[in-house]
């Protein structure tokens, strides 16, 4: 079963801003030949991966138009261009030794690293014109352990998963790219920010509302409350004036509790009988 490769540079990288110097040095000071040299000696260091710095130089500048023109071009491809480009057109370059073909597949490695963090094998074998995985593979772990890209390699997918990529040089005129990138950031940004802003006056008054219902609620309970205890002390008071009007002690309990006589019967006092005569 294929397995996948994880790799980090766990060597500590040597200081590259400290051999770019020393080549930027030995520029300012040759000329002629010498300069040539060192140019090849720039593009075979494996601890040299920018190049502005270099091309910027008086002595580099003046090959651009001169007869060793192909070393200026070669030293701007390495600095912006890839291996493809050169591929392309072989002739406006110096012929490239195996270790400067090695470190411009690297560039264009991270090149491809800068726009996307997930690249397919197929894409990789195509840019760099490799046939071999085993190769390509190969070439990818060199530039992990230089330090240029961090990443892990899914071979049962064949994908390059990127985590770093180092940054490279900075083609003249591409600042205001960079600029109008960064402006439409900020812009979209400032749009993500309205809307929230929009969504947090939404809430607040969704909240005000909320509150003011509930205050209304609860004084509407509370006088409605008072309306029921109210209604409650008016009943008990007109129970209590019923009760006592119906007492013995009150005005129409006398009607009712009047002692009703008994009818006086008249008796007839016996006298002692009765005799009625007749004659004969």
């Amino acid at each position: 079963m294929a397995q996948d490769i994880i790799l980090d540079n766990e060597e500590p990288s040597n200081n590259k801003e400290t051999f770019l110097q020393q080549f930027c040095k030995s520029v300012q000071n040759s000329s002629g030949a010498a300069l040539l040299e060192v140019i090849r000696q720039v593009l075979e260091a494996p601890n040299v991966f920018v190049f502005g710095e270099l091309l910027v130089e008086p002595n580099i500048v003046a090959l651009k138009d001169g007869p060793d023109a192909k070393y200026h071009n070669t030293l701007n491809l390495f600095a912006y261009g890839t291996y493809k480009e050169y591929r392309a057109k072989p002739d406006e370059y110096i012929e490239l030794t195996a270790a400067m073909q090695k470190k411009l597949q690297h560039l264009t490695i991270v090149s491809l690293a800068i726009k996307t963090k997930s690249i397919p094998y197929a894409i990789l074998l195509n840019e760099l014109e490799i046939d071999n995985v085993r190769h390509l593979e190969d070439i990818i772990i060199e530039a992990i352990y230089a330090d240029i890209i961090h990443g892990k390699l899914f071979q049962n997918t064949r994908i390059l998963e990127v985590d770093y990529a180092q940054g490279r040089d900075i083609p003249p005129g591409y600042t205001g790219k960079i600029v109008e990138t960064l402006q439409a950031w900020v812009n979209s940004c400032d749009g993500v920010s309205n809307g929230i802003d929009m969504q947090i006056k939404y809430a607040n008054m969704e909240k005000a509302k909320r509150l003011s219902n509930k205050e209304r609620i609860e004084f509407e309970l509370i006088s409605l409350k008072k309306v029921l205890r109210t209604q409650a002390s008016d009943s008990d008071e007109s129970m209590q004036i019923d009760t006592h009007g119906s007492g013995p002690s009150g005005s129409g309990g006398n009607l009712g509790s009047e002692i009703r006589k008994k009818p006086n019967k008249m008796k007839i006092p016996r006298s002692g009988p009765v005799g009625l005569k007749f004659s004969k």
